[in-house]
């Protein structure tokens, strides 16, 4: 791993996570190849930028919930590969209803270069201190469709809240929002805006 790259738990004390593309639960249906080890990595300043994030979100009554940091290219590569392989319908429900899997890189929810690879961007949700449950945001991650935009109509009052709470959180912590994707945070002041790396995460 990059000297500068680091999981993201030892570093932001009582941070969640759930790396999504570790798992079955994410929208090619399997793990992905480059993640061998449900862990998040980002870069040092990345976990900067959350401890600042954390501690607003618990002010709030909101700890973080992380789903994706640092992305090696042979996971954006395999993506990709997935794109162009004929429909299964298996996650399509969940994650692509109202779209055809070619779409997702024409609308700009999958990239051929992703800013995760660059290590300093992070897909995340809230939960809430209270009862441990995942705020309710109106969809989870990578719905790709159009519900997932910021400022989207069709959700409710109080997951349109909750949504503006976490870009709130964000932005004051030094990040910028997607417009297509409300859990998609990029540090604004990234350490690597031009390097997109390809080691794997592993223990």
């Amino acid at each position: 791993m990059n000297d500068d790259f680091v999981f993201v738990d030892q570093i932001v004390p009582g941070v969640r996570w759930d790396a999504k593309y570790a798992t079955w639960d994410n929208f090619v249906g399997k793990p992905v190849e480059g993640y061998l080890a449900n862990r998040i990595v980002g870069t040092t300043a990345l976990c900067a930028g959350l401890e600042r994030a954390q501690q607003r979100a618990e002010s709030l009554g909101f700890g973080l919930v992380l789903w994706d940091g640092y992305r090696p290219q042979r996971a954006v590569d395999c993506f990709l590969r997935w794109s162009e392989q004929p429909e299964d319908g298996h996650t399509k429900p969940r994650h692509y209803p109202n779209i055809e899997r070619a779409a997702m890189i024409e609308q700009g929810y999958v990239a051929a270069k992703s800013g995760h690879s660059r290590g300093s961007t992070v897909d995340l949700t809230l939960y809430q201190l209270e009862d441990g449950e995942l705020a309710p945001m109106g969809g989870g991650h990578d719905l790709m469709d159009v519900i997932s935009h910021h400022g989207a109509a069709g959700i409710t009052d109080v997951e349109t809240g909750n949504r503006e709470a976490l870009c709130s959180i964000m932005q004051a912590s030094g990040f910028s929002s997607y417009d297509s994707e409300w859990w998609h945070y990029t540090l604004k002041n990234e350490p690597y805006p031009d390097t997109y790396f390809d080691f794997p995460i592993a223990y």
